[in-house]
């Protein structure tokens, strides 16, 4: 299942992983351990931080994703389960089901 994984980062610890010099390259490998399919960054409530793309197929893989986010960055972290266009086809049925009986 796709999921959207929201990450915001406290300015000050921000401030302090920016400064390293090997920080993108960190974060390079931070994002191919996620095995992320895509990742967007930008401000986030006025604190560095992004959106990453990622597959989870069993519930446990949430924590290995989420922990280097939170003890390397000291970041908030929220995952957002989202469909595909071929999922939202698939769930015209069960669309089409809710409306008859609540509609």
């Amino acid at each position: 299942m796709k999921y959207i994984m929201k990450f915001k980062i406290p300015n000050d610890s921000g401030n302090n992983v920016v400064k390293d010099p090997q920080f993108g390259k960190k974060m390079q490998d931070l994002i191919a351990e996620v095995k992320a399919e895509a990742v967007y960054f930008t401000n986030i409530c006025g604190r560095r931080g992004g959106y990453v793309i990622v597959n989870i197929n069993d519930a446990s893989q949430i924590a290995a994703i989420a922990e280097p986010f939170y003890y390397w960055l000291k970041a908030e972290v929220d995952f957002i389960p989202v469909m595909t266009l071929e999922d939202l086809g698939k769930a015209g049925p069960s669309i089409e089901a809710a409306i008859k009986k609540w509609g």
